[in-house]
């Protein structure tokens, strides 16, 4: 039923029941393998999500903002209107009677086109435009045609450099530049088809304007082509008159040369030409029967140089082959070796017939070289006469050259007049014939571009597009927001999430404790009423905040079940051992630990174990002047040994929590020192002996050097983490000064989380935060 409290035994019973299921539950790290992890894109489209939830607000405010200034372009932007003209290259209407062009058309590829739109977009086009519509006494060419912006721009730039009055031609400078920003032209597809686009304030004007650029066009190729013909025809005339008078000079040089050297050909032929003919074909004849004879000479002879006795013999000679002669011998010579081998097989070598056929052998080889040198002399007879014979023809040719050398000049020099004068001829014939073509081209223009949809008036605005402006400036100030939301991520270096906690510090985060907030209906009313229940005398604990006591009211509250947590992970380390002594430490003051410390004990002795707190921060201690602040004597004093433990140890009368007070009167230097004596040491053996927990509130990390000397006094420590404002790298300064903290950190806790902004940040508890409230919904219907 709501609204009936739960006993303290239905508190104890189940604590111990969530203490046993963690401790038969596996490790995280045994579950490792079992459990699928989430996969890397999937975290990063999640993280991403959580990026853009957390920056909502900003991104939609940029969003607005861009917005906005479209709007105020929208405002104060002019409207434009386009008029659109086509105009078509095209050859197949040529007449049909075409000479041929003095210039070979372009072809109409890519180049051509693209050409053809630089000409359209050029200044000349444009000032020829400007002049024809007087398009200068125009404000919107004439004047600043950016708007608003265009204006401020021109009164700042008056404002910087002195005015002098324009000239002429800056204006048409000025016009022409308007007029270039407004022009377009562009290739219609693959066709042969160019559009020419104005745009302009006045839709009649851009229409008016798109058209006589087609006509200026239109008439500058015209123009164009008839200059080009003019002076090609110009400078035809000029170029005919010298070939001429140039063809007739060389004929007249060819006359005169062949009366000055006496030429005179007959029958179109020289006569000393016929004889160098006929002796080259002597000469020819002479050295080949030469060289014959040289060669069968040298061979004979080499023949005979062999030291081979058997050299005549195998030694091919085509005169000694068919020499009757030597081919008796050589018969002979081979019948008397056919013997010879014959009667040294059937008598051996040295019988007197076998030397008798050696010797006849001897002989017929002596016979044979004596004919092959008589072959050898007559071979040198013909070789001399052969070789005399050729002598005699290269003088009487030499002979011959020497006395046509004289005609043969005379006619080398007359080719070359000859040459020249029919080449200038030619020439001059050929511009004649060009000359009258391009005469008749001139008179027969052909124009290849025509108009073919001329530029009508425009009823529609082409631009600024409200629903494009409005779409791109949203679009524009959603990126900027969305970057400078990044920016915001990049820059929060604080802990927000368990996750960062485990991978950034490497330890376990065992809980994340709401932010709690003051009840001015509930302030002094528990403790006034509680506080007659005990004996009179005693040390009352005096609750001067509702904070110090939301983890007994209500007891199902996400507090609670948080503070619980941090009992869970200090029951699985107190298990290991009979008596615990927790540290409650933070990184800086003012993160909440003090309120995490009586919170923890609370819960504690609500469940009826014996728990005391001991404020520990001798620079600041706060927690004594909250619980109690009428104190006089607290933890200085028990360790001087003024009074004993159970006279500084003040109750409270809910929960029986003990409390062990600093009482601070003046500035203490030593502190360090203090909280790591022996007499300290000695105390909370004592305390561990008496209580089952030993709640200790120690000062922060970074500004103080005194939780380091409480390493060896402290079972597990709790680092208390400030939700949201805690610096990354203060928590990693502060564990990597205190190594005693860190090697025995039980877990980190991130205390003063705004439960409402954390789904933003771990979708994970938004999700736990809606079962949590059903849940409980449920129980407590």
């Amino acid at each position: 039923m709501a609204g009936v409290p739960e006993c303290r035994f239905t508190i104890l019973c189940r604590e111990e029941n969530k203490l046993f299921m963690l401790q038969n539950l596996p490790s995280m790290a045994d579950n490792q393998n079992t459990l699928p992890a989430e996969s890397g894109l999937a975290e990063s489209i999640t993280e991403a999500f959580g990026i853009i939830r957390r920056q909502l607000l900003v991104i939609i405010f940029f969003a607005l903002i861009g917005i906005t200034c479209g709007i105020i372009y929208l405002r104060i932007t002019p409207p434009n209107y386009t008029a659109q003209a086509e105009i078509l290259f095209d050859r197949s209407n040529r007449p049909i009677v075409q000479q041929q062009s003095l210039f070979e058309d372009a072809p109409f590829d890519l180049s051509f086109f693209e050409s053809q739109i630089q000409i359209l977009q050029s200044e000349r086009i444009a000032l020829s435009v400007i002049k024809k519509l007087d398009l200068m006494k125009d404000p919107e060419f004439a004047g600043s045609d950016g708007g608003l912006f265009g204006s401020i721009a021109d009164y700042f730039s008056r404002l910087f450099r002195p005015e002098f009055p324009k000239s002429e031609s800056e204006f048409e400078q000025q016009a022409v530049s308007v007029f270039l920003q407004k022009i377009e032209a562009k290739r219609i597809g693959t066709t042969f088809f160019i559009e020419i686009s104005f745009r302009s304030n006045n839709p009649n004007r851009a229409a008016q304007i798109a058209n006589a650029v087609a006509d200026v066009y239109i008439a500058d190729q015209m123009e164009s082509k008839y200059e080009t013909t003019r002076r090609a025809n110009e400078w035809l005339r000029g170029r005919l008159n010298d070939l001429r008078r140039q063809a007739s000079a060389d004929e007249q040089a060819v006359n005169s040369y062949k009366t000055d050297n006496k030429i005179v050909n007959a029958g179109g032929t020289l006569i000393g030409e016929q004889t160098l003919t006929e002796l080259n074909s002597a000469l020819v004849s002479a050295r080949a029967k030469t060289s014959e004879a040289l060669a069968r000479l040298d061979r004979i002879e080499a023949i005979l140089r062999m030291d081979s006795p058997d050299a005549p013999v195998d030694a091919t000679v085509s005169d000694a082959v068919s020499s009757p002669i030597i081919t008796k011998l050589r018969q002979e010579y081979l019948a008397l070796v056919n013997s010879e081998a014959e009667y040294s097989a059937r008598y051996g070598k040295n019988h007197e017939s076998v030397i008798n056929l050696r010797n006849k052998i001897r002989d017929t080889l002596t016979s044979i070289a004596s004919e092959l040198r008589r072959l050898a002399e007559t071979s040198k007879s013909e070789y001399l006469i052969a070789k005399k014979r050729q002598d005699d023809i290269e003088r009487e040719l030499a002979s011959s050259v020497s006395q046509s050398q004289a005609t043969n000049r005379a006619r080398v020099t007359l080719r070359d007049l000859e040459s020249a004068a029919e080449s200038s001829r030619s020439l001059h014939n050929l511009f004649q014939q060009r000359f009258l073509e391009s005469t008749q081209q001139q008179a027969q223009l052909f124009n290849e571009v025509r108009v073919i949809e001329p530029a009508t008036v425009a009823t529609q605005k082409r631009s600024p597009k409200p629903i494009i402006i409005l779409a791109l400036s949203a679009l524009g100030g959603m990126i900027l927001g969305g970057g400078l939301g990044l920016l915001r991520e990049v820059m929060d270096r604080v802990f927000r999430t368990r996750k960062q906690v485990e991978e950034i510090l490497h330890v376990p985060c065992v809980a994340m404790v709401p932010l709690q907030k003051e009840d001015p209906k509930q302030k002094h009313t528990s403790s006034d009423q509680e506080s007659h229940t005990m004996p009179i005398g005693l040390r009352t604990i005096t609750y001067r905040s509702t904070v110090l006591r939301a983890v007994l009211n209500p007891p199902l509250s996400y507090f609670t079940e948080a503070i619980r947590s941090i009992k869970v992970a200090a029951d699985l380390i107190r298990k290991k051992r009979a008596d615990t002594t927790i540290g409650i430490t933070s990184a800086l003051p003012n993160e909440g630990k003090s309120t995490i410390a009586v919170a923890f004990a609370q819960l504690v002795a609500q469940v009826g174990r014996r728990v005391i707190v001991v404020d520990c921060d001798l620079h600041n201690p706060s927690l004594s002047r909250t619980l109690a602040p009428t104190a006089t004597i607290g933890i200085i004093e028990v360790l001087s040994g003024e009074c004993s433990i159970c006279e500084a140890i003040w109750t409270d009368p809910a929960t029986k929590m003990a409390f062990l007070p600093a009482v601070i009167n003046a500035q203490l230097i030593d502190t360090s020192e203090i909280l790591a004596s022996a007499l300290t040491s000695k105390l909370f053996d004592q305390l561990r002996q008496s209580y089952d927990y030993v709640v200790i509130d120690l000062p922060p990390i970074i500004p103080a050097v005194d939780v380091r000397a409480t390493a060896h006094l402290m079972d597990l420590y709790f680092l208390i983490v400030e939700w949201g404002r805690t610096r990354i790298d203060v928590v990693q300064h502060a564990l990597n000064t205190a190594n005693g903290v860190y090697d025995n950190l039980a877990g980190v806790v991130l205390n003063k989380t705004n439960m409402d902004y954390i789904g933003r940040y771990d979708e994970h508890i938004y999700y736990y935060n809606n079962y949590y409230n059903n849940y409980h919904k449920k129980n407590m219907d």
